[in-house]
């Protein structure tokens, strides 16, 4: 049996590729891509089933671009990922702390250390595209006086120590992630959903919609508004919802169609909020 193909922002052991291992299981090929556009090109051009791809992160917030790209390619979200984000200094075996001068890694990832580095401000801040390839990086040149903020797959992939567990400022952080697919899956359990539409330019017209929802015990988990290309006070409004009875969520729809513009199902899907 052919394995998934799994098209990830980033190379292998990224934070992508655990989001991928935990909702795929490790058995799957993953197809490295250099940016989130490019993970879409590739299921276009069918050299992938399935895209991962982040939504939010606890701390950074909302990742504004992938919405656009959402929208753009219109592939079905299927599924989602909770990940919870543990970062930690890794160095070639036998370094020792004194002997470092720089570290390296994605800026968000760099951002939410700062604590961290302001103990040690005779370390040199170098930033980077992707949190793995700078641990990749450090073993293929063999860097003794730098380290990289990463995740344990890169430790262990890698073959790098990790020198200190859990230098990120919040414990708490998490990155969401949604699976996209080339096609929905036929039949399969849904209870939530991601939508996006239109409103009128009045007084209560986007409340009048939160309020069917309301109105029929359907939970609003995220509402996202962005900016309507070339339309002055224009936006569209991401939201998800999730429900316990599916009729509910049903009738809901059918009553939001009628005060809503350019209304679109992204997905549906089953809740998995586990971090």
């Amino acid at each position: 049996m052919q394995k998934k193909r799994v098209a990830i922002q980033g190379i292998r052991a990224s934070f992508h590729e655990e989001a991928a291992f935990k909702f795929f299981g490790e058995d799957i090929e993953t197809v490295e891509c250099n940016s989130f556009k490019q993970t879409c090109e590739e299921m276009k051009h069918k050299n992938a089933d399935y895209v991962v791809m982040a939504i939010e992160n606890s701390i950074a917030g909302s990742l504004l671009p992938n919405y656009s790209l959402l929208r753009e390619y219109n592939f079905p979200i299927v599924g989602e990922v909770y990940l919870p984000i543990q970062l930690h200094l890794l160095a070639l075996p036998g370094v020792k702390f004194e002997d470092i001068r720089y570290v390296t890694s994605h800026p968000i990832a760099i951002r939410q250390c700062i604590d961290f580095f302001d103990e040690f401000p005779h370390l040199q801040v170098i930033e980077s595209n992707d949190t793995a390839a700078c641990a990749k990086k450090i073993r293929e040149e063999n860097l003794t006086d730098t380290v990289a903020i990463a995740n344990n797959l890169a430790a262990k992939l890698y073959n790098l120590e990790i020198m200190e567990r859990r230098i990120e400022s919040n414990k708490k952080n998490y990155t969401r992630f949604l699976i996209l697919a080339a096609k929905s899956a036929d039949e399969a359990p849904i209870n939530k959903a991601s939508l996006c539409f239109q409103v009128g330019n009045s007084a209560g017209s986007l409340a009048r919609v939160l309020n069917i929802f309301a109105e029929h015990n359907i939970n609003l988990t995220k509402i996202q508004s962005m900016p309507v290309l070339g339309k002055r006070n224009e936006y569209n409004f991401y939201v998800d919802i999730d429900w316990k009875d599916q009729a509910n969520y049903d009738i809901s729809i059918r009553k939001v169609l009628k005060h809503t513009v350019n209304f679109t199902i992204m997905g549906e899907y089953l809740r998995n909020d586990t971090v």
